[in-house]
């Protein structure tokens, strides 16, 4: 069942990712503005579930399965290594700058609001 449960919530999360960056423009030209605005949203998502404290069903299916399909490291990596072989290298520093350190802060944002939402 866990398993079930870990691949339905990846399906669902990498069809939204899909879906996301097919449907979004690069509104920077070269700056993976989709890719980032993914991840971000997922650590903060995954922080806030984390908060809630769900059971493990659930969070097997929203934070295992879900937000590990939805975000994607892999992406991130490429798209980094892509920036470093075209010599963009303040577009490389900056993404992985801002990518680990606002991703480190909405997780701990979304597990805030997460735990404030259990003690209200």
């Amino acid at each position: 069942m866990n398993l079930l449960l870990v691949g339905l919530g990846a399906a669902i999360g990498a069809i939204i990712r899909y879906q996301l960056t097919r449907l979004g423009p690069r509104i920077v030209s070269e700056y993976p503005l989709i890719t980032f605005l993914i991840n971000l949203t997922g650590s903060f998502c995954l922080g806030w579930v984390t908060g809630v404290e769900l059971h493990q069903p659930e969070m097997l299916f929203w934070g295992v399965g879900i937000m590990g399909g939805y975000t994607t490291f892999s992406t991130f990596n490429h798209e980094l290594s892509q920036l470093w072989l075209r010599r963009r290298y303040h577009i490389f520093f900056g993404y992985l700058l801002l990518t680990y350190g606002l991703g480190i802060m909405v997780a701990a944002a979304g597990l805030y609001l997460g735990q404030s939402s259990q003690s209200g």
